[in-house]
């Protein structure tokens, strides 16, 4: 009976570590819901490439990011550059995540800041493991690159990443050509 115990225990710890989500993976839909309360869906990015960074207000690396972040949106912006910033605050209670975004969005206007309260929309990317957690996603909404726990040392080449996602062709969608 032991054995049995042993080998479902042991099946459930691979299951839960192939539920992490990997590039090439479609992400859950949920991104968090804003301030004002409309909540931001993978799905409604469809088309851009998009920056999702999990953070908190205790991390310092995340708050040295996010001017970095709010400057890659909006030369994106400024240049015609289908990108999208997520900023989602993770696991901090209302009031601090409030507080938070109130001050970000004054400063760097650029940045789509969200509020995962539970840590359940940044889960499946192991941001339950630490952050920062910086995903990206092809303009097809697909996982390009997951980055947890990274420093200012990667900077550059999470950059690189970045501008070799912008350079991806838009997807095309099935039934429609680009030749009339």
């Amino acid at each position: 009976m032991r054995r049995i115990a042993f080998a479902l225990l042991g099946l459930m710890f691979c299951v839960a570590a192939r539920a992490q989500v990997r590039p090439g993976d479609t992400p859950p839909d949920a991104l968090g819901s804003t301030l004002g309360g409309p909540a931001v869906t993978v799905s409604s990015l469809h088309g851009k490439v998009v920056v999702i960074s999990f953070w908190a207000t205790w991390c310092g690396y995340c708050m040295k990011e996010m001017p970095v972040l709010a400057g890659l949106q909006t030369l994106a912006t400024q240049r015609g550059l289908s990108l999208q910033v997520v900023a989602v605050d993770s696991k901090e209670d209302h009031d601090t995540f409030a507080h938070s975004a109130r001050v970000l969005r004054k400063r760097l206007p650029g940045l789509l800041i969200t509020w995962d309260r539970t840590g359940a929309i940044g889960k499946p990317y192991s941001s339950d493991k630490g952050i920062p957690v910086m995903v990206m996603l092809h303009r097809d909404g697909t996982v390009a690159h997951v980055h947890v726990g990274y420093g200012e040392d990667m900077l550059d080449s999470l950059v690189s990443e970045i501008n070799d996602l912008l350079v991806e062709p838009l997807p095309t969608v099935a039934g429609i050509t680009g030749n009339h």
